[in-house]
């Protein structure tokens, strides 16, 4: 069960992510000057943005406790996310994929490839032998 310190955490953990009040000064994280999410007032969700609205339609149907949305993102790739229904690693996904479609190009070229550094150091430490 993933709560809202992990949200925080998480995002401000990503490159270049700075935390700033958004609509009715609830808090939003952004890359630059662009938002990738959002803790809703509610206290119980955010919002994510994604990739496409199919992709939204996807998680909606996969499971409605954990996605929703409401009429103000019909159209939009964005769903929200009650962060009490998933998991810290889950959560860590959602947020980096949207924080992802925000990065500027540079900030994510450098993440990518700090990432796949990473993947292959593994690798290798994992290889029989």
């Amino acid at each position: 069960m993933a709560t809202e310190d992990d949200v925080r955490r998480i995002a401000l953990s990503l490159p270049e992510t700075s935390e700033r009040p958004s609509y009715e000064g609830t808090p939003s994280f952004r890359t630059k000057r662009k938002s990738f999410a959002r803790i809703r007032g509610d206290g119980e969700s955010i919002v994510v943005f994604i990739a496409s609205v199919e992709e939204k339609e996807a998680l909606l149907a996969s499971d409605s406790r954990k996605f929703f949305t409401t009429p103000h993102y019909d159209g939009y790739p964005a769903v929200l996310v009650r962060f009490a229904e998933t998991d810290v690693d889950e959560l860590r996904e959602l947020l980096t994929d949207s924080w992802r479609l925000a990065a500027p190009k540079r900030v994510l070229a450098t993440f990518e490839a700090a990432e796949a550094a990473e993947a292959a150091e593994d690798a290798a430490t994992n290889e029989p032998g």
